[in-house]
């Protein structure tokens, strides 16, 4: 099988990455691939709950914080926390991309 599950420090998961084409994959390795993934994509929903974690942190700061600069700053890291947010949710629709594809 020509692919691997590489831990993306990003998002806290490991992704796909491919050698070849999903097409030229065998239907047991791609069974095997997407029981994998399927594995790793039961974790997002907690990933995502632990990162909402982390912006409600960050917002609680926020709100008695005097400093702009330092406000600025956790702006800036509450919007990075939510594009992860927003690339988990990408990453777990993911799979039902996928399952269309070979029912199309």
């Amino acid at each position: 099988m020509t692919c691997r599950f590489v831990h993306d420090k990003r998002l806290g998961i490991p992704l796909p990455e491919f050698d070849q084409e999903w097409e030229d994959f065998s239907v047991e390795e791609r069974g095997a691939i997407l029981l994998k993934w399927e594995t790793i994509r039961g974790t997002i929903p907690e990933r995502i709950k632990q990162l909402e974690g982390f912006i409600i942190a960050k917002q609680n700061k926020l709100n008695v914080e005097d400093d702009f600069p330092t406000s600025c700053a956790l702006n800036y890291e509450i919007a990075d926390l939510a594009s992860t947010i927003n690339d988990l949710h990408l990453w777990f629709r993911t799979h039902q991309n996928v399952e269309s594809k070979r029912h199309g």
